[in-house]
């Protein structure tokens, strides 16, 4: 199989552009319609939907695109044992990750990361909503829980202890809840989807943090503004600890029930698709991030 098409194809897919993606080749756009004709009768099949206006990938082109890149990293990995590989990684990797945990230790650093690698463009998708990472062709993403999905792999970036939290202007209000059951009569703050998480004690016991059995929530969908409303004296909050470190630091925020963690075994994770070999752009990218924030994580500092 032409790898000079399905990178064009994977290109295409990328940027839904054939005449851009054929410019990044050096191909005129008739070259790169073209070609990529050439390559769907070859497969017998429509990779590509394309009008006046947009172009768009079919089912099958969707189906197929995992395994184009798939080949495509393949041959990256052969030519580099040949030691006829590029001598830096090349190519745009897309990347999704917590929208609030980018904004703080992502984001201040990619100048660094793009100096070292000028190769590389990150196409970046940042929202605390998940994205599907087959689906979305996604190379790499940051997932802050448990790694229960068989179709990807991970490596650990740090862990994620999460605590529960709340101003002190609603603990003067409300009161300090002593045990998890005093939790039933405050306000909680959660996000739409948050399941009972557990409640660990040091000494073992177990108690439960349960939006849905508290006497008024508030549900967000975003992991800095449930943070704002905390601090805003919205209620009880449960968060993550490198979200809240230097608030806890300051005083804005307070911990709750401060023998307890949230014991839900989440781990922040670098996950990607499956596969035999990994591209030399999402090696170096996951490399650059341990050293950055993995190695050393700023928010292990006591507090």
């Amino acid at each position: 199989m032409d790898t000079d098409s399905l990178r064009l194809f994977v290109l295409a897919a990328d940027k839904l552009n054939i005449s851009a993606a054929g410019r990044e080749l050096g191909l005129a756009p008739a070259v790169a319609s073209a070609r990529l004709a050439k390559l769907e009768h070859a497969l017998g099949a429509d990779l590509l939907h394309r009008s006046t206006r947009k172009v768009s990938l079919s089912l099958e082109g969707a189906e197929f695109l995992p395994y184009a890149r798939e080949i495509l990293v393949q041959e990256e990995a052969a030519l580099a044992a040949l030691g006829q590989g590029q001598a830096m990684p090349t190519g745009t990797l897309r990347f999704t990750a917590p929208s609030t945990f980018a904004q703080l230790y992502i984001a201040p650093i990619l100048p660094k990361f793009l100096e070292q690698y000028p190769g590389i463009t990150l196409d970046l998708r940042l929202s605390d909503s998940r994205f599907d990472l087959i689906e979305g062709s996604f190379d790499l993403a940051i997932r802050n829980s448990a790694l229960e999905d068989t179709s990807l792999k991970g490596r650990k970036l740090a862990n994620d202890h999460r605590i529960l939290c709340a101003a002190p202007s609603y603990l003067e209000k409300r009161g300090i809840p002593q045990t998890p059951e005093d939790l039933l009569s405050h306000e909680l703050i959660a996000f739409a989807d948050q399941e009972t998480k557990p409640l660990r004690r040091r000494d073992g016991e177990i108690g439960s943090f349960d939006p849905h059995k508290a006497r008024g929530r508030v549900i967000l969908d975003d992991g800095l503004s449930q943070k704002l409303a905390t601090i805003a004296g919205a209620g009880i909050s449960s968060n993550p600890v490198w979200s809240v470190h230097q608030e806890l630091k300051s005083g804005t925020l307070v911990r709750v029930l401060p023998d307890h963690e949230v014991a839900d075994g989440s781990v922040l994770w670098m996950i990607y698709p499956k596969t035999n070999v990994l591209s030399a752009k999402v090696r170096v990218f996951m490399d650059f991030l341990i050293e950055e924030i993995g190695k050393s994580p700023v928010w292990q500092t006591p507090v």
